[in-house]
This record gives structure tokens, sequence and C-alpha cells, in this order.
């Protein structure tokens, strides 16, 4: 059962990414597994049940990858003390990993792709391609800096104009890999951004 979940939530989510979610059918997703619409809804109840387990699948994806680079896994307000204790080493090094996995691994490409097509034309979709790839991100470092601003790492500026000026190599990036499929050029150019970040900004 588990294995046929987990196919359905894959292939649906290719779909997705391929063709838009309005435009995909749960009978789309049955036909493309082989599988009946009877025996799909076994699984999910509806497509939108299926959305909603593949957000979940994201959430649950970033924030164990978080964790395995030291980084604050919720928001500022609900565990400020991960924030003050992140260096600015575990944020270089991130980065450059954010590069990668939203290039490289296969869900969080599709789940992009998906959220990239749906933007324009779903409210819902648009606030999370913010959240999760434009506004999300950029708050995320603003709490980062803040901190270490206090903590005299970087000079005293305006955390929130430093982290548009530091995320903005990053969207970039991704977003010329979606055209040239480009990946060691780019972690090589964000990797020099960070340290070329530091000797500007660095305190």
């Amino acid at each position: 059962m588990g294995n046929t979940k987990e196919r359905i939530l894959l292939t649906a989510l290719q779909l997705f990414a391929r063709d838009g979610y309005e435009a995909v059918s749960v009978r789309n997703i049955a036909e493309e597994l082989g599988i009946t619409k009877g025996a799909l809804y076994r699984h999910y109840k509806n497509k939108r049940d299926i959305f909603d387990s593949i957000v979940e699948r994201m959430i649950q994806i970033d924030a164990q990858r978080a964790s395995e680079y030291q980084m604050p896994i919720e928001l500022y307000d609900e565990m400020s003390d991960a924030y003050k204790n992140t260096s600015w080493e575990d944020i270089a090094e991130y980065t450059v990993e954010q590069l990668k996995f939203w290039t490289e691994d296969s869900f969080a490409l599709l789940f992009r792709r998906m959220l990239t097509l749906e933007q324009y034309r779903n409210a819902e979709m648009a606030e999370l391609y913010s959240k999760c790839i434009v506004e999300g991100p950029v708050s995320y470092t603003e709490d980062l800096f803040r901190e270490l601003i206090k903590k005299g790492v970087l000079k005293e500026e305006n955390p929130r104009q430093l982290a548009v000026e530091y995320y903005a190599p990053l969207f970039l990036l991704i977003s010329m890999f979606d055209k040239q499929r480009e990946n060691e050029e780019y972690v090589e150019i964000l990797r020099n951004h960070t340290k070329r970040f530091m000797q500007s900004h660095g305190a």
C-alpha cells in the first residue's frame, strides 16, 4: 500500500510540474499510473489531498535539511535562540547547498516548477511560491543577519537590505539553471559570492 501511495504522490507531482495543478485531474493521474480512480481514492480523498501531501512532504524535507546543516527550522519568534547561535560559516554552506537542492533534488525541482507554473493563475500557489522561494528565504536571512549584526560578525547595516543583496544571486542562479542546466559553474559563482559578501559586509 505504501509503495502505491508514494507512486501516486510522485506521479501527481510530475504531472503538476509539467501541466500545472489546475490542468491535471484525478483521472489523468490514475491513467498515468495505469490504475483506476477507485484505486487512487483508496489512498487519497481527492486531488487536493494529494497536493496537501506534497506540500507536507516539502515542509518535512526542508526541516530535515535545515537541521542537518545546523540551521533554524522554525520562524524566528518560535526559536529565536537558534538564530542567535547560527554561525556565518553555517549560513554560507547552507546557501550553496540550497542551490544544489533546488536544482538537483528531483522532488524539490518538480515542486518548484509546479509553483512557478501556477503562481500567475492561482493566488494560493503564488503565496506558496513567495513563502518557499522569494519572500520566505529573504525574511529568514534577514533574521539571521540581524543576529550576526548584534554579535558583531556583520557591520551595522539594514538587515533586510543585506538579506536581499545576499539572497538575490541564489534566486537568479536557480532561475538560470532552468534555462542552461549547468550547475557546477553556478555553485562556484555562489560560493564566491558568499566570500565576497563577507569581505564587504563583515565587521
